[in-house]
This record gives structure tokens, C-alpha cells and sequence, in this order.
């Protein structure tokens, strides 16, 4: 069966952020003086073949362990979809939760 994966990786919350700074920096500059904070990160889709949902996350994972983010200072969240026959993608529920390279926690 064939998954699209979206990955989140994220900067760790205690890790400076210097896009983040530059963007909220053009916010405020265009009048959103509302704006506290902005964190910026990567927004990756990776689109596999895999027997089931588990092995799917399995190697999404390690992908994201290995090369997709950098574990001592970015946490990453994976979200799977399935397209279905109509060509609409159906979130499979149970996204895994953020995680950063080397930490435990299940998927």
C-alpha cells in the first residue's frame, strides 16, 4: 500500500531561533504587533510503499532519526495519510507525538 507521510521537525523549544526571530521581526514591521513568538521549522511529505501502518511509521522514523532531523536540536511529528481510490488522502489517526533523536517514546 502506498503512504504519504508528513514529517514536522521543529527547533527544540530551548534552541535560539533565529529565523523565527527575523520573521516575527517583518511582522511587527508590517503592523501584526500581536505577535509573540514565531518558531519556524520544516514541513517535509514523503510519499512510500509499505505492507501496513507500522511499517510505514517504522521507516519514516528512521528516516527522520537518521537523516530528516538533527536529534540534539530538533524534535520531529509524523502524521500518516493513505490517498484514497478517489484521490483525497485520509489521515490515519494516532499522529506520533514529537520526538527528538535518541529519545525514547513510542510511535
Amino acid at each position: 500500500m502506498t503512504y504519504q507521510v508528513e514529517v514536522f521537525v521543529t527547533l527544540k523549544p530551548v534552541v535560539n531561533d533565529p529565523a523565527g526571530l527575523t520573521i516575527k521581526g517583518g511582522l511587527h514591521a508590517l503592523g501584526f504587533d500581536s505577535v509573540a513568538d514565531v518558531r519556524a521549522g520544516k514541513y517535509l511529505v514523503v510519499t512510500l510503499d509499505a505492507d501496513d501502518e507500522g511499517q510505514a511509521r517504522s521507516q519514516v522514523d528512521a528516516m527522520a532519526r537518521q537523516v530528516l532531523a538533527n536529534g540534539v536540536i530538533e524534535d520531529y511529528r509524523i502524521e500518516l495519510k493513505i490517498p484514497s481510490p478517489s484521490g483525497e488522502e485520509q489521515e490515519l489517526k494516532s499522529p506520533s507525538p514529537a520526538r527528538g533523536g535518541g529519545q525514547g517514546g513510542g510511535l
